[in-house]
């Protein structure tokens, strides 16, 4: 009995011990988890997402041609579809004519204005030979070896060659006016020829072609709809660049920086890692608290005795995709940051 004595008082002390034994590793392991959560962000509140626009006609017409098929995928520049181009092919058949009558109209005006330095050379030369008559006949008159009236007969075809010169000149002035850059005929033809661009265009838009490799994305529509400018028919979803937006808690802000590695894990494959860069962190958000009306913010006067941070969109570029694991948009993504210091896994 006298060996248990001392047992029995040290069952007490092996038992605090043993608490608070539990107590350190319980705030070592919660340290080291708040630690590495602050140190390595992560999040399972992300997916994969890429570029999605609309494919719409800049001409309104029905399709004849359907070159696609649901989630097919294209090439830059491949043919998407077709509109009728009839009704625009005539209206450029009518614009080029237009173009060719104005030009017509044109090239025969500048036949008039040749005709008419043609007849002011004739002009000057008739005045030129009037006035070198008068010229020799004035001196005759004084000897009276001729007579006044010829001299009269003569002068009066100078003054008459001078008044056809000057009509000449007025007619030519006024051609060459209309001919000039500013004129009727430039100005014409400047309008016809925009039109014709203008109808040109519309006959090139009726080909609709994939402007990005992508991969086209509800395609619900059939040879004979109708399409109207500006309403898309269907999505084209760019396949260039893949990223992941992540929603991480505004108290992680700190430990995320542009540039810095990210190690994403795709639902869609299991146990395999994918590598990311991080592009930048959202700045606007909007909350359920707060409503813009006009230029001032309206704030809501109640308060939660509970405060959960708020999540920010981090975009995260995704490096190419390896075959045989495409992205697509919309995948269950658990994203992790590194720090600058610390290294990428890299493994797959």
């Amino acid at each position: 009995m006298a060996t248990e004595v001392p047992s029995s008082r040290l069952l007490p002390w092996v038992g605090r011990s043993i608490g608070l034994l539990v107590l350190l590793a319980s705030v070592a392991a919660a340290w080291k988890v708040t630690r590495v959560n602050f140190e390595f962000p992560r999040t399972d509140d992300a997916e994969v997402r890429a570029n999605l626009i609309g494919i719409a006609p800049h001409v309104s017409g029905p399709l004849v041609e359907l070159r696609v098929v649901d989630n097919q995928e294209v090439k830059e520049g491949d043919l998407l579809f077709v509109i009728d181009p009839r009704p625009y092919q005539s209206a450029l058949d009518a614009a080029e004519a237009d173009l060719n009558v104005a030009r017509s109209e044109l090239q025969a005006m500048s036949n008039v204005v040749a005709s008419a330095e043609a007849e002011v050379k004739v002009r000057e030369a008739q005045l030129a030979q009037a006035a070198d008559v008068v010229r020799r006949y004035e001196p005759l008159l004084k000897t009276q070896a001729i007579e006044a009236l010829t001299v009269d007969s003569a002068r009066t075809d100078e003054r008459t060659a001078t008044a056809q010169l000057e009509a000449a000149q007025q007619s030519l002035a006024r051609q060459q006016f209309l001919l000039g850059k500013t004129g009727t005929y430039f100005a014409r033809i400047a309008a016809a020829e925009a039109a014709v661009e203008s109808a040109r265009l519309n006959v090139e838009y009726c080909r609709v072609v994939a402007p990005f490799n992508g991969r086209v994305a509800n395609l619900n529509l059939a040879v004979g709809r109708y399409a109207q400018v500006g309403q898309p028919l269907f999505g084209l979803l760019d396949t260039r660049k893949w990223y992941v937006i992540a929603n991480y808690r505004e108290t992680y802000l700190k430990s995320i920086r542009p540039g810095a590695e990210v190690d994403v894990f795709l639902m869609a494959y299991p146990g395999r890692s994918f590598r990311g860069v991080v592009e930048g962190v959202g700045w606007a958000v909007q909350t359920d608290a707060s409503v813009s009306s006009g230029i001032l913010s309206e704030s809501r006067p109640d308060l939660n005795w509970v405060r959960l941070a708020q999540r920010l969109p981090v975009r995260i570029v995704l490096d190419p995709p390896e075959p045989g694991f495409p992205f697509r948009m919309g995948l269950t993504a658990v994203t992790t940051i590194r720090p600058a210091s610390a290294p990428s896994s890299g493994g797959h």
